[in-house]
């Protein structure tokens, strides 16, 4: 838990709250500099959480579609620039940092990861998920006209974040 008082994530049809983060160059990005350039799945994770190094790769196939733009909200420090080299991330990644107070994570309710949210252009909320989903995976990769996995891939259906 990252706030003094329990959230609860943020759901499909609600308004993505605005956020300044810095991505690991150190150039800070809003919300809204992102949703200029069209939709954006961000995905919140730790570089030590299992589950995210199990969804991070799926995502980045996600990230090749030229309709979803997909970034990265690391809870942790610089160290992500290893997490993303080590399994083939190349999509953005912010930082929402502890020394902050990890603003971005508070206002998005987070209390796991991964956790997931689809925003549209125009500040909605399409979609959100937390842990790993296979049939909301598929879904983003439906939206994004990409094929999320491939047949001969082993994937479980769910794991708890």
């Amino acid at each position: 838990m990252w706030g003094k008082h329990k959230k609860q994530s943020l759901e499909s049809g609600s308004r993505a709250p605005s956020f300044k983060l810095k991505s690991i160059d150190g150039v800070t990005q809003s919300l809204e500099e992102i949703l200029a350039k069209g939709p954006v799945l961000l995905a919140f994770f730790k570089i030590s959480c299992p589950v995210c190094q199990l969804a991070l790769p799926y995502l980045e196939r996600l990230a090749a579609s030229p309709s979803l733009q997909v970034v990265a909200i690391s809870q942790d420090d610089a160290a992500t620039s290893g997490f993303r080299q080590r399994f083939g991330i190349t999509f953005p990644a912010l930082l929402d940092q502890s020394k902050e107070g990890y603003p971005a994570s508070n206002a998005y309710g987070i209390t796991t990861v991964p956790s997931l949210f689809l925003v549209e252009k125009d500040g909605g909320i399409a979609s959100s998920s937390t842990g790993f989903s296979k049939r909301d995976l598929e879904s983003l990769g439906d939206r994004a006209g990409i094929q999320t996995f491939r047949p001969e891939e082993n994937v479980p259906e769910w794991k708890a974040g």
